[in-house]
């Protein structure tokens, strides 16, 4: 289970895709809000990747879905964390 989310975490794939959701967000946020497309994004993200790659992993796609909804939950938080740093230091 660790070595699944560990390479989940540092998959440039989906850490790019995590990324520009939030850039997205961010620039709908006046009118979409911010927690629904993000939650949204983090579950799409989670399903789409196993969905299209998993033909040649071991891992069966539940499992690697849910995996994957933890780890986008990890990076989405790095990077909403990075996101506000870099606000405060710009004001």
């Amino acid at each position: 289970m660790v070595d699944i989310v560990f390479s989940q975490l540092i998959d440039p794939f989906r850490i790019g895709l995590i990324f520009f959701l939030v850039v997205t967000a961010m620039r709908t946020r006046q009118t979409m809000g911010l927690a629904t497309p993000l939650a949204m994004g983090v579950v799409f993200v989670a399903i789409l990747i196993p969905l299209t790659t998993a033909a040649g992993s071991g891992i069966e796609r539940i499992p690697a879905i849910g995996f994957g909804i933890l780890s986008n939950a990890i990076i989405l938080g790095m990077i909403l964390g990075g996101w506000t740093i870099w606000e405060k230091s710009r004001r």
